[in-house]
């Protein structure tokens, strides 16, 4: 038989979810296969998944129909759908929530992406859909802006899970890490429960390389009369999202061995794991799975797309690599400033997050947009 190497990778203290979700893979029986047989023990989900989903698929119409009956508004006929599929989605999973005392056996769901910048309607959806879904096991997307952790600190202090998404500084992680504190903390003084909360901070990967890799490209193209300020461009390119990554995880350490971190442990609180997010590689000269071979370690999750699970099942090579090649990350970011060099990875930062919204936004905005057709053709003239 040939080694399944996502079955090693837990191994290590790191969990695979799937980045996907559809109601074919759920009636299918594939996603109960790839749960019980292959490795998977998360799922998460956003609006691009659910586009996909559910655009242009007939499986969903008989429960479109049933909403345009019954007089329901496009977006409740959306969220009908969508929350049957994440409560199925988390059904097929609560084994795996159960088996590991709550580490996993999650299904995320975002809140929508176009409430990304307010923190009152984000801490009331996140609610809602919590509520709504109504299974331990879902765990509710809060971008990481400005306005969504002082939302993420609420829902924690509330006692629901969040998974919060769309983070690329380092700054912007540890940003998150002391929300999901305060939230417990605030949970722990009013004495309630905090050892049945879970969270996940969504650490993005290969956006940062392919847009550091285009601005790269672009001083190349314009010529380098200097073969040593070309050699310095191209040993940076496809590389500064795993260095990036490795610093994150750094402070991850730094914070769980602070003493307010330590007096939540006590209580019972669960460490917020990294989770890698945008995995499958952009490049097709760089290796499938090089943003899972280069991060395994404890205590984190990385979250694959089918090809990549895939791509790993059969040809990942597992160590545990988190740690190794620190001093070179942290040297790796120092030289974005060389003046040969001048990326400045806090716009790049920038960038990546405000389209990074942007890429939910028209996809959820799609989907309604396409949703609404069907509802129109199904409507009683």
């Amino acid at each position: 038989m040939t080694t399944n190497h996502l079955l090693e990778i837990k191994n290590y203290g790191q969990s695979i979810w799937m980045d996907n979700l559809s109601r074919d893979i759920i009636k299918s029986g594939e996603l109960k296969d790839l749960v019980e047989n292959k490795g998977i023990c998360g799922i998460t989900s956003n609006p691009t998944i659910f586009e996909k989903a559910i655009a242009n698929n007939a499986i969903y119409d008989r429960e479109i129909e049933a909403g345009v009956q019954a007089g329901l508004p496009t977006y409740k006929i959306y969220e009908s759908l969508v929350f049957q599929d994440i409560r199925d989605a988390c059904d097929i999973l609560r084994p795996v929530y159960e088996a590991s005392n709550g580490l996993d056996g999650y299904v995320s769901i975002e809140v929508p992406p176009t409430i990304a910048h307010d923190t009152e309607a984000t801490i009331a959806e996140a609610r809602r859909y919590f509520q709504e879904i109504g299974r331990e096991n879902v765990m509710i997307k809060i971008p990481g802006t400005d306005s969504g952790l002082p939302a993420v600190e609420q829902v924690i202090s509330e006692g629901i899970n969040v998974n919060i998404t769309l983070l690329f500084s380092v700054q912007s992680y540890i940003n998150t890490a002391w929300a999901y504190i305060r939230g417990l903390e605030k949970r722990a003084a009013q004495g309630k429960d905090i050892s049945k909360i879970a969270s996940v901070a969504s650490f993005f990967l290969s956006r940062i390389d392919s847009n550091i890799d285009g601005k790269i490209d672009a001083k190349l193209a314009k010529g380098v009369d200097n073969l040593n300020v070309e050699a310095k461009l191209k040993a940076i390119k496809g590389k500064v999202a795993i260095a990036n990554a490795k610093i994150a995880y750094q402070e991850y350490k730094k914070i769980v061995q602070s003493d307010r971190w330590q007096a939540l442990a006590a209580k019972g609180a669960k460490v917020q794991r990294l989770l890698w997010a945008s995995t499958s590689t952009k490049d097709p000269n760089y290796s499938d799975v090089m943003y899972v071979d280069e991060l395994v370690g404890p205590d984190t999750v990385n979250t694959l797309p089918p090809a990549t699970i895939e791509a790993c099942a059969d040809h990942c090579d597992v160590a545990n690599r988190v740690e190794t090649d620190v001093e070179e990350a942290y040297n790796l970011m120092e030289s974005l400033k060389d003046p040969d060099v001048n990326i400045d990875i806090n716009t790049v930062m920038d960038e990546l997050l405000t389209e990074g919204i942007d890429k939910f936004v028209k996809p959820f905005q799609s989907l309604m947009d396409s949703l609404e057709k069907k509802v129109k053709q199904l409507s009683p003239v």
